[in-house]
């Protein structure tokens, strides 16, 4: 079985107030809900676990239906960190789940075809993360505004969801970052803790993430709104 957790419980204060990002509207349906039909349309996902603040868990659970979701499984309360959210998620899949495809719910524009690609690579090497190459000239900032030295971009990738892995990985990583008492921003960054060969998967530039309001007008001319 192969199970897709989105988590949506971050607030978007670059989008100038204290923000669900996931329930902002775009177009006719809320941000979250592009993620959970792309999800919902994937073939190759069984059942979906969505991850949304305490107080939106109803409204969460009627969104699905609205949307017909009929594969979230279960909506739950997240935490005050990604990785706790995302912990959260973990515990109610059922341990016979063979894939984990975590996806962030500020994501849109993610199609059933990049979770697709996730979960076979994942299936063949533990793990499969949505990545794109940096194209732009990176520089160091070592403080302030003065840049301290030119970064090679040749070797540099931009790292999206899904991040997807094997369940007894997922799972051995969360237990490495409790145990170490870490802080993590992705579950790459985890699975790096247990896996020596943690895998991109070439994904698409239009996989973005909103963020700011400027991102809610792009993804509304990528998703053609």
């Amino acid at each position: 079985m192969n199970v897709g957790i989105v988590v949506a419980g971050g607030r978007g204060e670059r989008m100038g107030g204290k923000v669900d990002k996931a329930f902002l509207s775009l177009g006719p349906k809320p941000v979250l809900a592009y993620s959970l039909q792309a999800f919902e349309e994937c073939q190759d996902i069984d059942e979906v676990v969505l991850v949304v603040r305490r107080e939106r868990v109803d409204s969460a659970r009627s969104m699905a239906q609205m949307f017909g979701c009929s594969k979230v499984h279960s909506v739950v309360a997240g935490g005050g960190k990604r990785q706790i959210s995302v912990s959260h998620g973990l515990s109610v899949v059922d341990e016979s789940a063979s894939i984990i495809a975590v996806h962030d719910g500020a994501r849109p524009c993610v199609t059933p075809q990049i979770i697709t690609d996730t979960i076979k690579v994942a299936k063949r090497y533990g793990s499969g993360v949505a990545a794109v190459k940096i194209t732009d000239t990176v520089k160091y900032v070592d403080r302030g505004y003065t840049v301290t030295k030119t970064v090679d971009r040749a070797k540099l990738w931009a790292v999206q969801t899904p991040q997807t892995f094997k369940y007894e990985v997922l799972v051995k990583a969360f237990e490495a970052v409790k145990k170490k008492n870490l802080t993590v921003t992705d579950e790459a960054s985890a699975a790096e803790l247990v896996l020596d060969n943690v895998r991109l998967v070439p994904a698409a530039s239009s996989n973005i993430k909103v963020t700011t309001p400027d991102d809610l007008m792009l993804a509304a001319a990528l998703l053609k709104l």
